[in-house]
């Protein structure tokens, strides 16, 4: 069955956004009731952003503004289907919502946060920054996750949501769904209310990493 579950997220992944642009989704779903943006510019170096939230890739909107805290800008796009919120994906390269684009133009660095579908409890790290992978890399596996890099999900391209920041080098973070339900009671939109202790030792991990780097 868990072999059988890999190779479901692994075709899933493989298939074609329903949506290859904002415009496109805009035009087919409604504001409020398919999806919400929330957002803060806080003239921070850093932007933390969650392009695929809500009930996209469960728990990576509240991994994003817990991990944002009161200091740096933050952008989530949810999903907010009672079902079926896959269809409101747009691929990283495609991600051109309007505000994402403004609040990434105005910081020196993206740091995206995604959700991938594995069993595996591992964040895979990608995009093109060199300052913040390797502080932020240390500091979690100090806090004891467990990091790597996956084919296919390397963010290397320029027009990833992520590097479309000033230093156009960002950091994507990558979190299996294993390592997602750890972090919350349940993936489940009542569930993700009640985060648990790895979710806070997580997001200060991350934090740390960005301080450590001299980003905030």
């Amino acid at each position: 069955m868990r072999h059988s579950c890999r190779m479901f997220h692994s075709l899933n992944a493989q298939m074609a956004d329903r949506y290859s642009s904002f415009e496109e989704l805009s035009e087919a779903e409604t504001e409020g009731r398919d999806f919400a943006v929330r957002c803060a510019n806080r003239g921070s170096r850093v932007l933390v952003l969650a392009p695929h939230g809500g009930g996209i890739e469960p728990g990576t909107s509240e991994l994003a503004i817990s991990i944002s805290g009161p200091e740096l800008s933050y952008y989530v796009f949810d999903g907010l289907k009672p079902q079926g919120n896959g269809e409101l994906h747009i691929t990283s390269t495609n991600f051109d919502e309007p505000k994402a684009l403004e609040l990434a133009a105005a910081s020196e660095f993206v740091l995206s946060v995604h959700g991938e579908g594995s069993d595996e409890e591992v964040v895979y790290m990608g995009g093109l920054d060199n300052l913040l992978k390797p502080q932020v890399k240390r500091a979690l596996y100090e806090a004891g996750f467990a990091t790597g890099e996956k084919p296919g999900i390397m963010a290397h391209d320029p027009s990833n949501i992520c590097n479309r920041c000033t230093s156009g080098a960002g950091l994507q973070l990558e979190l299996t769904r294993g390592l997602r339900a750890r972090f919350f009671q349940s993936l489940s939109a009542s569930g993700r209310r009640n985060t648990t202790d790895d979710f806070e030792l997580f997001c200060e991990a991350v934090r740390v990493g960005i301080q450590n780097a001299g980003a905030f």
